[in-house]
Order: structure tokens, then C-alpha cells, then sequence
């Protein structure tokens, strides 16, 4: 099995660091940008298969890498971003930051003491559902020898990465949130994942770290 994954181009949220989490925020211009120029290095990839989170910005990702491709798209709601509650569409980083709750910094620092807001999920939810997705993926027998195109969020890639490296959660964050559109390639053999490459782009454009 190859997993291509790639996390969404850009929207009008991920510019000014609101949290999008479960928020339906569609890509965009820039972000359409980034997704079409991605394409034609994807193009030779002989995928199976697309399974992306429902949320738009992220199935808008897998059609447009996908266009004039006759390939079945499946959505799958366990890829979905992290949950953020109350503090969705409230700005994280920098000057603008309007989120007040002291030990938010959590979130950044330490994603194992992360207490989630009312109605959001902590890390621990995400790592879960990702664990479940996956050990599903790994086990189906009519895909071990599939390339599957894998859209989702940013959040969701950094646990993906950490599971599919056996890290601590508490370095969940690794290197850093993938780029909006960057692409990597994950091998599965007899359900043992390999990662090949990490967080690659393919535009020439200045994409700035979330």
C-alpha cells in the first residue's frame, strides 16, 4: 500500500491563524492556486483510490489534484480536523491573538496537557479516531496493494506523522505543521508503516509555516 498524503491548500482563515478545526472553510483563490500546481506532479501516480476529510477545503484539495482523473473519492469523517469548540474562527498567533484562556499555550507547547474548550476535542480524541482510521486502512484486504490519495488538515497530518513514527504525543508537533498543499508519501507493508518523504512541494511560491 502507498499512502500520498497532503494537507489543504490555502483559506482565508489559515492567513490571519484562526482556528478552522471542524469550521467548513472553503480554499481560497491562492489556495485553488496551490492545489492545480500540484497536480501535474501527481499526475503520473497511478492512484486506486482518494479518501479525504469531508470538510470542503479539504475535498476541494483532492479534485482539483485529481482533475480529469477517473478516480473514486471516499470521504471519511475520522480525517477531519481537530475540534476547537467555542474557540473556532478565534485567532491563535501573533498581535491578533483574542484567545484569553492562559494555559491555551498548551496547545502549542505541550499537546499532552491540552484541556480542550466546551465542545472541542483534545488531542488524545484526535489521536484515537486517527489510530482507528488507520488500523482499518492497514487491514483491509482489498487495498494492500493500492496507492490511495490521503486530503486533510494539518493538525490531523502532525498525529498522523507521529503515529505513523511512534512518537510521544507530547511531540506531536515534530518539524513543525505541514505547508498548505505539501505532499508525502508513506509505504505500509504487512501493516508496518515506512515514511518515504515528508512535507514536499511542488510551486514555486512562498508559503508561510502556520
Amino acid at each position: 500500500m502507498k499512502l500520498y498524503l497532503i494537507r489543504h491548500g490555502e483559506t482565508d482563515w489559515n492567513k490571519v491563524r484562526r482556528l478552522q478545526g471542524q469550521s467548513d472553510i472553503p480554499l481560497n483563490d491562492f489556495g485553488r492556486k496551490l492545489a492545480m500546481e500540484t497536480a501535474p506532479a501527481l499526475r503520473d501516480v497511478p492512484f486506486d483510490l482518494a479518501i479525504t476529510s469531508p470538510l470542503l477545503r479539504a475535498k476541494e484539495t483532492a479534485e482539483l489534484v485529481l482533475a480529469g482523473r477517473n478516480v473514486p473519492m471516499r470521504e471519511e469523517p475520522r480525517l477531519m480536523e481537530l475540534a476547537f469548540g467555542e474557540y473556532e474562527g478565534l485567532i491563535c498567533k501573533g498581535e491578533q491573538c483574542n484567545i484569553t484562556d492562559p494555559d491555551f499555550h498548551y496547545f502549542h507547547d505541550a499537546p499532552d496537557k491540552y484541556v480542550p474548550p466546551r465542545g472541542g476535542e483534545s488531542f488524545y480524541d484526535l489521536q484515537r479516531r486517527l489510530k482507528s482510521f488507520l488500523e482499518e486502512l492497514f487491514a483491509d484486504p482489498a487495498l494492500q496493494d493500492a496507492t490511495i490519495l490521503i486530503s486533510t488538515h494539518g493538525g490531523v497530518m502532525c498525529m498522523l506523522f507521529t503515529l505513523f513514527k511512534g512518537r510521544p504525543l507530547a511531540e506531536m508537533w515534530g518539524h513543525g505543521v505541514h505547508k498548505n498543499c505539501g505532499v508525502s508519501l508513506v509505504e505500509v507493508k504487512d501493516g508496518e508503516p515506512k515514511v518515504i518523504f515528508e512535507n514536499r512541494t511542488f510551486y514555486s511560491e512562498n508559503v508561510e509555516d502556520w
